[in-house]
């Protein structure tokens, strides 16, 4: 799965802009001109990580800071639509029903129909996220959507966490040194990896459940058994023996 196009509208630094992708793409380009804005676009939409955040945006990632409603009473909105293709074998059965047909020569959407009769249609999937602020809750809120239900269908559904997972994609950012990227810090390489696949609740578990049958005290080395001894003692003048035998110092979380 690529992504072959990219739209944003009234996210940070971008008021409206397309970009086509062929193949590999790099960005190049001075400070503070949007290579971080579009990753971070896309990274709204396809990144199951994001959706961590609470709430997922927020007054500064709306163009010009600009999130009440306009004069007309339509909401300032950010929308951002990513479309994928060079669907994979894993990919094209979960999507089935939401599959459009993207013509690579036009870059542009066509029928069903259209696509039989041309080399260049191969089957695509368009993902939409809406970013809005309510004026009622006073917070803001953002989901992705599959934007066939947003144009064929009353309710639209949801681009779900797990369907993100199925498209692969991870925002690696640039400041994530080689260290912090093999840490277990919260948003390292490694952490996003374990807890994508649902590793990370489990290695913790086992962790520390080794750890708590740990006796930090056990080895005479460390000094600090002549310390237990001598509070196993004490303890023996006021409690039963059977009470005070052998104190242990372990692990507690």
């Amino acid at each position: 799965m690529k992504i072959s196009k990219l739209a944003i509208k009234r996210f940070r630094g971008i008021r409206e802009c397309e970009l086509n992708f062929d193949g590999d793409a790099v960005l190049i380009g001075d400070n503070n001109v949007g290579k971080s804005t579009v990753l971070e676009a896309i990274n709204l939409v396809l990144g199951p990580d994001r959706l961590r955040s609470n709430p997922v945006i927020n007054e500064h990632d709306f163009y010009a800071g600009e999130y009440q409603e306009c004069e007309d009473g339509k909401p300032n909105e950010i929308m951002i639509e990513v479309t994928l293709t060079d669907l994979n074998d894993e990919q094209r059965p979960r999507f089935m029903n939401e599959v459009e047909w993207w013509d690579r020569s036009t870059k542009t959407f066509v029928s069903f129909i259209e696509s039989m009769d041309s080399d260049s249609v191969e089957a695509s999937l368009r993902v939409t996220f809406l970013g809005q602020y309510d004026a009622v809750e006073d917070d803001f809120s953002g989901r992705t959507y599959f934007t066939r239900s947003l144009i064929d269908e009353d309710t639209p559904r949801s681009f779900t966490k797990m369907d993100k997972r199925f498209c692969g994609f991870l925002y690696l950012r640039s400041l994530r040194t080689a260290r912090r990227a093999l840490s277990l810090e919260h948003g390292s390489l490694l952490d996003i990896i374990l807890r994508l696949k649902e590793m990370r609740p489990q290695m913790w578990k086992k962790t520390i459940d080794q750890a708590r049958q740990w006796n930090v005290a056990e080895d005479p080395e460390l000094g600090i058994s002549g310390i237990l001894e001598s509070i196993e003692k004490a303890m023996r003048k006021y409690v039963p023996q059977e009470w005070g035998i052998k104190p242990q110092l372990r692990y507690q979380t």
